[in-house]
């Protein structure tokens, strides 16, 4: 399988990443195995099921792993680590797992996504109209957050009865 970058263009990304990461406070290393996410994405539906909190917790402590501490993430071992630091009970995320729990809900959100015409991470839609694939810097969404407002209709002729003169 030919990769999806050149090497040089690879090394500018990654670059780029590291110097946006070190003044968020996160410090990127790509020596991670990339693999299938089904099952990371597997342990965030039970993690929706305790509380937005333990979600974004769960979440928090798979992209620490994954992005800065070279976690596999397609190691159950290190779900359930994740899931542990998230507040989840270790046991029950193991068993999730090897159950194959959630899975038809994150195949429902693949779907859902390709039909959107979404084949990729990150992916921002705004307004439930607008789209915005990769990772991008903050001028960008400024640009495009100016572009939306300059396109949305004047809502200050809107009433509750439709538009007005």
């Amino acid at each position: 399988m030919a990769p999806k970058f050149a090497p040089d263009h690879l090394a500018m990304i990654q670059a780029r990443l590291r110097a946006f990461g070190q003044g968020e406070g996160i410090n990127f290393s790509f020596n991670s195995r990339v693999g299938n996410t089904r099952d990371a994405h597997r342990l965030v539906q039970l993690a929706k099921t305790k509380s937005n909190e333990t979600e974004n917790k769960v979440i928090s402590a798979l992209f620490k792993s994954h992005f800065e501490e070279d976690g596999d993430i397609t190691s159950f071992d290190m779900l359930v680590a994740a899931g542990e630091k998230g507040g989840l009970d270790g046991a029950e995320v193991r068993g999730w797992l090897e159950s194959g729990q959630g899975g038809e809900e994150v195949d429902k959100e693949v779907l859902e996504a390709n039909r959107k015409g979404i084949h990729g991470v990150p992916n921002f839609t705004i307004n439930d109209m607008y789209d915005m694939s990769g990772a991008q810097d903050p001028q960008t969404f400024l640009e495009r957050f100016v572009r939306i407002k300059k396109s949305a209709p004047d809502v200050s002729k809107i009433s509750s009865e439709g538009v007005s003169c």
